[in-house]
C-alpha cells in the first residue's frame, strides 16, 4: 500500500505547475477562430494562442495576470502550454482563466 502512495505522490508532482511568472496582457484579438493574446513577461514579448470555443480559452482583457508554464507534454495543445490566473491567485487553489499555447516573440 505504501508503494502505491509513493507512486501517486510522484505522479502528482509531475503535473504540478513548474514555472510561475507575472505577465502583462497588452491586447487580445480573434482571428480565424484563434484567440491571440499579446503580452509581456518583464520585457520579453509573448504570444498566447488558443482555439476559440475550446475549454479554458478566453479573450483576456489588458492587465496583469499570473502565468504558470506547464511541464512538457501536459495541456491541451502540442506546444509549451501555459495556464493563466488572476494576478493574485494561488494556482493550487484558484480556477484558471485560460489555457494557451505559449510562444516567445522576437
Amino acid at each position: 500500500m505504501s508503494k502505491l502512495l509513493i507512486l501517486v505522490a510522484l505522479l502528482a508532482a509531475q503535473v504540478a505547475p513548474s514555472d510561475k511568472s507575472q505577465i502583462t496582457v497588452k491586447n487580445s484579438e480573434v482571428s480565424s477562430g484563434v484567440v491571440i493574446v499579446s503580452a509581456l513577461e518583464g520585457k520579453t514579448p509573448l504570444e498566447l494562442q488558443c482555439n476559440k470555443g475550446a475549454a479554458f480559452c478566453s479573450v483576456l482583457e489588458p492587465g496583469d495576470y499570473l502565468m504558470v508554464r506547464l511541464p512538457r507534454n501536459h495541456g491541451l495543445y502540442d506546444c509549451q502550454d501555459a495556464d493563466i490566473y488572476p494576478k493574485s491567485a494561488d494556482p493550487e487553489r484558484a480556477n484558471k482563466i485560460g489555457e494557451y499555447c505559449l510562444t516567445e516573440r522576437k
